[in-house]
């Protein structure tokens, strides 16, 4: 979900596609799983298996057609039964966790969808480990009533703990990078559970190895070190927090403070889940923002100034060496596409330019066709092509 720059706060939608996709006890009483081979029953036993299902519940855009078959694990060893099954078979595999991120045609999905449950949370000390599954937002809440700082200022964040480090998950000022030590997956390739190193996971900016190798990993467990700072917050980096706080830049402040704050300025751009407000159906950030190089960003620049005037200065962050982040919300509102703009069914937010939504009635077709406009009009008025942000499961723009 967009900050006001329009940074990606959205957990990933934990989604991969493809025939080989990925895609001591806890507080919960869950059971650890360190690296090396695991045996399991390739079969499914008991686990819930359902068939023509219902994908579009199980998305925040509430869009899509069924799946032929899904099947909903809450262990560990379940979800690598039901992903070596797909394997074997050479089933198509979609993986959701959240589902925060994902849009899925309106034909559905042919093959297994695999739907991760699993719960368990183990904090010691710093260090606390979570399941795959389990509900981000409560994840961070936890933290916080711990008095533990590094990942507060993600608070909100719609979709599951599996999906953070596929993304790199950031928001007003903190990434997940800064606290994940270790990710537990499930290695499609070598047939067994591997721990990754923050280092070996290849963080960047909204990237990770995950996501530059979708057919290979399933995240099982994520591993954090967080900060005992005395009830204080990790320091406010991000602007608008800290004005929000009545804080500098740098300030520590109380972890519940920084939590609410965060909680609000969220609501305020319909970045907070609510059934009733259609401007929630939406994953959050349709599009990332822009990364140029010097050239790149200064033919943008010339074009900023040719279109608005040479008064007018976008939106510009350092990203690197000879890059520059400028906004994509920013481009899409200069552009011509304001809040709310849209007459169907599928509409921008009225709250952030950045989020695409469902008013409620629409398809998956109606939501790309908007996406496509936006991509358009953002193209022919700065010469920058958006890239969506969202996981699509049998579409594309």
């Amino acid at each position: 979900m967009p900050g006001a720059d329009g940074h990606q706060e959205r957990t990933h939608a934990y989604a991969r596609v493809g025939s080989r996709g990925w895609g001591g006890p806890g507080l919960l009483g869950a059971a650890r799983l360190d690296a090396g081979p695991v045996e399991v029953s390739r079969s499914l036993g008991p686990v819930q298996v359902l068939h023509d299902a219902p994908l579009a519940p199980l998305t925040s855009f509430r869009l899509g057609g069924p799946a032929t078959r899904l099947v909903t694990a809450v262990t560990d060893a379940e979800v690598i039964a039901a992903v070596r099954e797909a394997d074997d078979s050479g089933t198509p595999l979609l993986v959701i966790g959240g589902g925060s991120n994902l849009v899925i045609g309106d034909k559905g999905f042919d093959g297994t969808a695999l739907r991760i449950a699993t719960r368990g949370v183990e904090l010691r000390g710093t260090t606390l480990e979570l399941a795959a599954g389990e509900v981000w937002t409560d994840a961070v809440a936890r933290t916080v009533e711990a008095g533990l700082a590094g990942i507060e200022c993600l608070a909100g964040i719609p979709g599951s703990a599996g999906a953070t480090p596929i993304q790199n998950v950031g928001a007003y000022g903190q990434e997940v990078s800064s606290t994940i030590t270790e990710v537990i997956a499930y290695d499609r390739r070598a047939g067994e559970t591997v721990t990754l190193t923050n280092e070996e996971c290849a963080f960047s900016y909204r990237h990770s190895r995950f996501k530059a190798d979708p057919e290979r990993y399933v995240v099982l467990r994520v591993r954090f070190e967080l900060e005992d700072a005395g009830g204080l917050s990790a320091p406010v980096k991000y602007a608008e927090a800290a004005r929000a706080l009545g804080v500098e830049p740098g300030d520590r402040v109380p972890l519940p403070a920084a939590r609410e704050t965060v909680l609000k300025l969220r609501a305020g751009k319909g970045m907070v889940l609510d059934a009733e407000d259609h401007d929630t159906w939406s994953a959050g950030s349709f599009f990332t923002n822009p990364i140029l190089t010097d050239e790149q960003f200064a033919a943008f620049h010339a074009r900023v100034r040719e279109r608005l005037g040479d008064g007018v200065e976008p939106p510009a962050y350092p990203a690197g060496e000879g890059r520059t982040k400028t906004s994509a919300a920013w481009l899409i509102d200069r552009a011509g596409f304001t809040k709310g703009y849209g007459t169907g069914p599928a509409r921008i937010s009225t709250k952030h330019t950045l989020a695409l939504t469902n008013r409620g009635a629409a398809t998956t077709e109606d939501l790309l066709a908007l996406a496509r406009e936006v991509v358009a009009g953002v193209r022919e008025a700065f010469g920058i092509t958006l890239v969506n942000e969202p996981v699509t499961v049998g579409v594309s723009l």
